[in-house]
């Protein structure tokens, strides 16, 4: 497979971010295995981010797809190219949010309390006439999402762009769900998963929606990456304690888990400190590793 210099930049940014995140040792005997060339220089213990984008940046291209498919990147979605749009947080699950207008205040706190879960929730909540820039943002966001949720308030029909967002999202094949709140999933996306909204809030929605996309299938793998990233970014003895309890609910686990989540105990004294977590997330670590030996490769 033939990669552009898009592709190999995507590629070159993901290996770096995640085999970065190994101990020193295991990232060289890695990139040995894999057949990179070693490189000269002085490097402190806290540039392996920068070591590892060095080495692998003059790797062939059948390298470079090999050492990410290793890292557990999924090839089963086309290598996304170019730099990534600015609204979407970084290491997180990409939701594109379908509101009205006059519901954009709802819409922001959705995207508010998604954000504590993991998900990056796009909200355009602009002029109900869009301008060229706003449908430019509009369309880019729509290109680069994950999945979308249809928020189905009355006269979500009437508008000139709900069901225009929804089409686009299903003519790519993300997942695609809706929200009851005064009007009945209509069309082609009456045959997909629909929730009640009425009278939840924000709050509750946003872990409704995070319980569906850790077992969705097409978002089971990207969810536990944000989760798992979410943690080791864990900014108070809080956040770590909630944030725990996210990871404990994962459906899927990938095998660098362990060793990321034991370094961000180790290092991240907001994890360290919180009480009860740094013993949750060996007792987890312990269970996926029991449940990987009783069902073998």
């Amino acid at each position: 497979m033939s990669l552009s210099p898009s592709q190999r930049i995507t590629l070159i940014k993901l290996i770096a971010e995640r085999l970065g995140k190994e101990s020193w040792s295991l990232i060289n005997v890695t990139l040995q295995q894999f057949g990179v060339p070693e490189i000269g220089g002085s490097w402190s213990i806290t540039q392996t981010y920068t070591y590892v984008l060095e080495r692998v940046q003059n790797a062939g291209d059948q390298a470079l797809i090999d050492l990410a498919q290793h890292v557990g990147y999924k090839f089963d979605q086309p290598i996304s190219a170019g730099v990534d749009p600015p609204f979407w947080r970084k290491n997180m699950l990409r939701l594109f949010v379908s509101h009205l207008a006059t519901n954009r205040k709802f819409a922001g706190e959705l995207q508010d309390a998604l954000f504590r879960c993991g998900i990056s929730a796009f909200v355009a909540h602009n002029d109900i006439e869009p301008t060229l820039e706003w449908q430019v943002q509009i369309e880019t966001a729509l290109a680069t999402c994950e999945a979308l949720v249809a928020l189905l308030h009355e006269k979500f029909h009437a508008s000139n762009w709900t069901d225009q967002e929804i089409g686009f999202a299903m003519g790519r094949r993300v997942p695609t769900f809706a929200v009851k709140y005064g009007e009945t999933p209509y069309g082609f996306i009456g045959r997909f998963q629909a929730f009640n909204g009425n009278g939840k809030t924000p709050v509750d929605l946003a872990h409704e929606l995070f319980d569906c996309f850790r077992k969705n299938k097409q978002t089971q793998h990207r969810m536990s990456e944000a989760v798992v990233s979410l943690f080791e970014e864990s900014n108070s003895f809080a956040e770590a304690k909630e944030r725990i309890g996210y990871l404990e609910a994962l459906e899927v686990w990938d095998p660098s888990f362990p060793h990321r989540l034991r370094a961000a105990v180790e290092f991240n004294s907001q994890i360290e400190g919180s009480w009860g977590v740094p013993g949750r997330v060996e007792a987890m670590i312990y269970k996926w590793e029991k449940a990987s030996a009783e069902t073998g490769p």
